[in-house]
């Protein structure tokens, strides 16, 4: 039984090394795996095809039809702006067709690819007003001989990736006609969509602007954006400090976050085409802010025990965003310094009314998560001030500092998530007034 029992234990323990073995070598190549999965995505900008993704609402009779409360706002529009369609749409749903409307979520990628092509090839990595201009136009992009000699050694066909963009702006927000039995829809058919459908263009252009130019600064932002959500580590690390050392955990929380979002910031431009030589020379400014940032944090703890909460709190806010506020305008003027490249080349007119200053601000608030960052970075002081003299109690409480700290990526997933639902209401808005128009001009 000695011997039987030394058996097992000698073959469990060996059973155990073997399992720790292959544990180890599992956890090694997961490291491994995940490492050259972070560097790819931290070095590499390219970025994977995505599959065209569409939103369809379909009226498939003329019950619905007459029910004009119920109908998407587009149809109501092109019914009000030539009622003898009314007839027309009917006569179409009683031969089994259904009406549609059909609207982007996603612009589809090789408009995406396009954009960002010219973009880097030819715009000093802008997006406006060349792209509003060829949506709301047709008018191509300034290409110098040199730009199309430089485009075509790396096999860019610059015309043809401006030919994409146009062929594909019909593609955002359009009404179609749904073969519900599987037949073939005809000529007469599909040029009455085709009329249709230059009703509605005009009306949607600027939601196909503001729709393209989104999902172009988020494909730029792919790393930042897993940066920023990488903030959620500071919250135990930061609480952890704190009963350490009263005062550690907020140093920490105001410079962790800063850094990352400074990081995060710096990853987006790269993204956006600028090379790392002009983002190096921002750190001639960005590296005494910090630190005067770092010396705020530290005198956070003797305001607060001098009985100056409020103030604490605002410093606290404003070390938090420091280096976020001083890349926010670095990264306008590094625009507004391309504008003026754009306007020596002769790329760029300004109409009147418009300055460089204006255009920099654009383009570098398109991205709802930028502008969103922007006005936390702004709310972050007060916020911070706010609550502390409110809630004096929890300002030791790590999770809370890392809330506060991060004011400004709040702030920006608040705007990214409500970009898509303001963009909407706006263009309900626009077609209402239009239909208002057509209305009033037949009274």
């Amino acid at each position: 039984m000695r011997i039987a029992a030394k058996i097992v234990a000698k073959n469990t323990i060996e059973c155990k090394a073997i399992a720790w073995t292959i544990a180890w070598i599992s956890a090694i190549l997961m490291r491994m795996n995940l490492f050259r999965s972070m560097w790819s995505r931290v070095f590499s900008f390219s970025r994977p095809a995505l599959i065209d993704r569409y939103h369809l609402r379909v009226v498939t009779s003329p019950v619905e039809l007459a029910l004009a409360a119920e109908l998407p706002i587009e149809l109501r529009y092109v019914l009000a702006a030539r009622p003898s369609r009314q007839e027309t749409f009917r006569i179409l749903l009683e031969r089994g067709f259904g009406i549609g409307v059909r609207t982007v979520q996603h612009t589809p990628a090789r408009v995406l690819a396009a954009v960002d092509r010219i973009s880097r090839e030819t715009q000093e990595n802008t997006i406006i007003p060349w792209l509003e201009n060829l949506l709301r136009t047709g008018e191509l992009p300034s290409f110098s001989v040199e730009e199309l000699e430089r485009a075509e050694q790396k096999g860019i066909n610059l015309y043809e990736n401006a030919n994409t963009i146009l062929a594909e702006r019909f593609e955002f927000q359009k009404i179609v006609l749904v073969d519900l039995h599987n037949r073939c829809i005809g000529e007469v058919e599909q040029q009455l969509m085709r009329d249709v459908n230059a009703d509605v263009y005009p009306l949607a252009v600027d939601s196909i602007i503001h729709r393209v130019t989104f999902d172009n600064a988020h494909t730029r932002t792919v790393v930042a954006q897993a940066i920023i959500k990488a903030l959620i580590v500071i919250g135990p690390i930061a609480h952890a400090l704190e009963h350490v050392i009263s005062g550690l955990g907020k140093v920490f929380a105001a410079s962790a976050d800063d850094v990352l979002s400074e990081v995060a910031e710096l990853f987006a431009l790269r993204g956006s085409g600028f090379t790392w030589r002009q983002l190096a020379r921002r750190g001639r400014i960005l590296i005494p802010v910090f630190a005067l940032a770092t010396v705020g944090a530290f005198q956070v703890e003797p305001l607060i025990h001098a009985g100056r909460v409020a103030l604490a709190g605002a410093v606290f806010g404003l070390s938090a965003v420091a280096l976020s506020l001083t890349t926010a305008i670095q990264s306008i003027g590094m625009y507004r310094q391309a504008y003026v490249r754009l306007i020596a080349d002769g790329k760029l007119r300004l109409e009147p009314g418009q300055s460089v200053t204006k255009i920099a601000f654009r383009q570098d608030f398109t991205n709802p998560a930028r502008l969103g960052l922007f006005v936390g970075a702004l709310a972050s002081p007060i916020v911070a001030a706010i609550f502390f003299s409110t809630f004096s109690q929890l300002v030791s409480n790590g999770w809370i500092l890392a809330l506060l700290g991060s004011t400004e990526a709040v702030v920006a997933g608040i705007t990214v998530l409500s970009a898509p639902r303001i963009e909407r209401a706006l263009f309900r808005r626009t077609v209402r007034r239009a239909m208002g128009c057509i209305v009033g001009g037949r009274r």
